[in-house]
Parts: C-alpha cells; sequence; structure tokens
C-alpha cells in the first residue's frame, strides 16, 4: 500500500508519512521472516505488500486483494484519505498480533519487538488520524 502513495496520492505528509512506514516496517519484515524460516515455520504469503489475498483472521489488519484494487484506483485526496483509513486498520491489526505476542509468547527478542512496534504504531494511529481529520 505504502509503495502506491507517490504516484496515486496528493498530499506530501501522507506521502512523508507512507515513506517512514515503508523504512520503519521493512526491517521488521526481514527480522520475523528470519525468525521463521529459522524455525522451519511458512513465511506467510503477502507478508511484504500487507495484504494476505482475502481477509485473514488470523493476521487481523491485513488488506484484502479487493481492498487493495480499490486503493489502487483511486488517486489524490480520496487515495490519501482511504490509504490512512486502511493503514490505520493495519496498523491496529498489528498492534492486536504485538499485544498477543507480549502475552503469550516466549522468544524475548519477539516480545522485545512486539514492544517496539505497539508504541511506534500507536504513534503513527495518532498521527494518521490527526491527518485525516485536517481540513
Amino acid at each position: 500500500m505504502a509503495d502506491m502513495v507517490e504516484s496515486h496520492g496528493s498530499s506530501s505528509a501522507v506521502k512523508e508519512l507512507a515513506e517512514n512506514i515503508k523504512q520503519a516496517q521493512q526491517p521488521e519484515i526481514d527480522t520475523m521472516t528470519g525468525w521463521l524460516k529459522t524455525w522451519g515455520e511458512k513465511v506467510p504469503s503477502g507478508i511484504g505488500m500487507m495484504t494476505h489475498g482475502d481477509d485473514n483472521p488470523d493476521m487481523p489488519g491485513m488488506m484484502g486483494d479487493q481492498d487493495v484494487n480499490r486503493l489502487g484506483n483511486s488517486r489524490g485526496n480520496a487515495f490519501d484519505a482511504m490509504f490512512l483509513t486502511m493503514m490505520i486498520e493495519h496498523h491496529e491489526g498489528a498492534i492486536t498480533m504485538a499485544k498477543a505476542e507480549e502475552q503469550h509468547g516466549a522468544y524475548g527478542s519477539a516480545k522485545n519487538l512486539a514492544d517496539s512496534i505497539i508504541a511506534s504504531q500507536t504513534a503513527e494511529i495518532a498521527r494518521m488520524r490527526t491527518m485525516l481529520n485536517a481540513p
């Protein structure tokens, strides 16, 4: 989703936010993917694209193909609003999963990453809500 912002969005603030999100999330994705591979676990498809086909209850906040297509077909201010709305939902899903890791996880590094995700994405949600409510 964040990759679409440069060509579809209109707000420089949304473009800056999307770039910040990409820079923050790619190392997190790489770390989690590495852990899964090391542990011999399956890496979910689409994890780097924030999509998982149809909605997946095991990964809350992941956009379905239909949502991503709808976003890709929008432009300008409509795109910006849809992107922010979807990204808030995506972040809320990440926070839900991170809280589950904090409560039930056994690997200290994963729990530390979960703490970091909760803090950073909670702050980004506040920023995105402010952006959505700006005139």
